[in-house]
């Protein structure tokens, strides 16, 4: 039960009292697969992949105050529990034969741990934290392209704005947000034991980044809109490449002071011909118009790119393409999204730069072969086998066989969610989707796959039963060659409460 130390009346509660939201839940899961079915695993930051799961989710949160000119903030996330064993192939080039690598997620793990504050319009976080995105909304979308709920967060260090702020001289008109980040990945264990030491690469020690800026006209108004650019990075790191089970090829990159101003600033000057480090990013649209009854419609696109073509839109009609309609007063019906997800061009399947090669004939350059989400030396833009950005695309964590990059990331599919009260304690959420496989841009399969997964999902605000009691259901499934089969549902119980400290 919540309880509080009220503030002395006349006292400035934004000045001298501190909140503190403490959480406690009890997560469940089964599933008839391999894995948790894609609904239900997805878009939770990696909670529930596996196929059967008991688990506490403990959290504890002081929000960062935004009013005055400093305020500052903290937050910390542990999940433990037991969840299920999934075995991956492994080859064993000593004996000369497949084996399997048993893998089950830590008994203990932290899932949030971070300081922010703000000075002004300025803002600084130091640890791991969720972020939504300024284009999808998280809770209905796909994914976001580039940095969605999907994977767990990364620990790193972020600066820039605390949100949108006014450009000067435009008299509220135009804003601009913006956001650095520079991080490291801690998931090499993860990644020594999924991977089947057959063929491709393994990469660990990796260091990332994120950055995005967004500028946007003036939200009071009925039309607004958001616009501009997010884009990540891997980097440093060590990279050990397989052959038919061989060690074939080691790099050891590091880590480097000036490797952080490369990644921001994309430098042609490693000695073959690359930029530095695995470069991605998606230019990105958010249109909203407010009707005179206080209905909302939202469309939003998001284009992705891997290299220079794809920043010069040279990729086709590859991206997100989305439409989110609000109701403001109807209770049944709150919110419904629409969106086409399209990965099928990547730039065409063919690349050739002259400057690879000695006296090429051949002078004239074909940049394409983009391969989305993977990557020749950093491997594929997971954190722990979860995708960082749209989970769409089937992950890395998914491959039984070991492989470890996205097998499926040539695709194309449908996204659809709608979400309602059907009383003041009960409301749902509805989603499906359906895609389509085509393997890897430069790898195409026999056939192609497709895949149709469907949720039906039931929160219950328990307030009557006790006060901060919350219960969610969940119930979903996969059809077809890209997911199999799967049935799955999942249990939530959680218990939300607060104290407010003079």
């Amino acid at each position: 039960m919540s309880a509080a130390l009220g503030c002395v009346a006349g006292i400035n509660a934004a000045e001298f009292c501190d909140s503190v939201t403490y959480s406690a839940a009890l997560l469940t899961n089964a599933s008839t697969g391999r894995f948790a079915p894609y609904m239900i695993g997805s878009w939770n930051a990696d909670r529930t992949t596996m196929k059967n799961a008991v688990e506490a989710d403990f959290s504890v949160e002081s929000p960062m105050s935004r009013k005055g000119r400093f305020g500052w903030g903290w937050g910390a996330e542990v999940l433990t529990g037991y969840q299920d064993m999934v075995r991956y192939d492994r080859y064993d080039a000593d004996n000369v034969e497949w084996t399997t690598s048993a893998m089950r997620p830590s008994a203990v793990s932290l899932r949030s741990l971070y300081a922010e504050a703000h000075y002004r319009s300025l803002y600084m976080l130091v640890g791991m934290k969720n972020f939504e995105s300024k284009i999808v909304d998280g809770r209905l979308s796909s994914g976001d392209l580039i940095h969605s709920n999907n994977a767990r967060p990364i620990p790193g260090v972020t600066v820039g704005f605390m949100d949108f702020q006014n450009i000067p001289f435009t008299d509220g008109w135009l804003q601009i947000d913006g956001r650095i980040m520079y991080g490291k990945f801690f998931d090499n264990s993860f990644r020594r034991k999924q991977f089947n030491h057959y063929n491709d690469l393994i990469a660990t020690d990796i260091y990332y980044t994120y950055k995005y800026c967004y500028f946007r006209t003036k939200p009071t108004e009925r039309f607004s809109a958001i616009f501009g650019m997010q884009a990540a990075g891997q980097f440093g790191g060590h990279t050990d490449v397989y052959y038919r089970g061989q060690l074939w090829r080691t790099e050891t990159r590091g880590f480097r002071l000036k490797d952080v101003v490369k990644m921001f600033f994309p430098t042609l000057d490693n000695g073959n011909g690359y930029y530095e480090g695995n470069s991605l990013g998606a230019w990105s649209l958010r249109a909203r118009y407010r009707f005179t009854n206080d209905n909302e419609l939202a469309v939003y696109w998001e284009k992705p790119f891997e290299d220079g073509s794809g920043i010069g839109c040279r990729n086709g009609a590859d991206g997100l393409y989305g439409a989110q309609f609000s109701f403001s007063k109807n209770r049944w019906l709150k919110s419904v999204v629409v969106e086409y997800l399209d990965f099928r061009n990547q730039s065409g399947p063919l690349h050739f730069a002259p400057g690879d090669h000695i006296d090429p004939s051949i002078t004239t350059e074909a940049t394409g072969g983009d391969n989305y989400y993977n990557n020749d030396t950093y491997g594929p833009y997971v954190n722990y086998g979860m995708s960082i950005g749209s989970p769409m695309p089937v992950a890395p964590i998914y491959n039984i066989n070991g492989y470890p990059q996205f097998i499926s990331n040539r695709m194309r599919g449908v996204h659809a969610t709608a979400t309602g009260q059907i009383s003041d304690e009960l409301a749902y959420k509805i989603a499906a989707s359906w895609q389509k496989g085509y393997a890897m841009g430069r790898v195409p399969l026999p056939h192609a796959k497709s895949d149709v997964s469907a949720l039906v999902e039931i929160d219950w605000c328990a307030d009557r039963i006790m006060k901060g009691l919350s219960v969610d259901c969940r119930v979903a499934f996969d059809t077809g060659e890209l997911r199999g089969d799967n049935f799955g549902a999942a249990l939530a119980v959680r218990y939300t409460g607060s104290l407010t400290f003079k």
